[in-house]
């Protein structure tokens, strides 16, 4: 199990990530983490949520006019 470190920046608290997690999250100095509450806890994610839902979006919109890509990739 890896921990996170809560320290002191200025007036605000920080938190000190290990290198093995921030490589595991793919994730590097200046980067964003995304908060996420689900019914098991809190969930940190580099992939900003609202993303997603544009993708998903996109993919039922793809599905519908599934007929109609394949024609124009003719």
């Amino acid at each position: 199990m890896d921990t996170i470190k809560l320290t002191t920046v200025g007036s605000s608290t920080g938190a000190v990530f290990p290198k093995e997690l921030l490589a595991k999250l793919k994730v590097e100095k200046g980067d964003k983490l995304y908060v996420i509450e689900t019914p098991e806890g809190l969930l940190l994610t580099p992939y900003d949520p609202s993303i997603e839902d544009q993708l998903e979006i996109g993919r039922d919109f793809m599905r519908e006019y599934r007929d109609t890509f394949k024609v124009l990739a003719k």
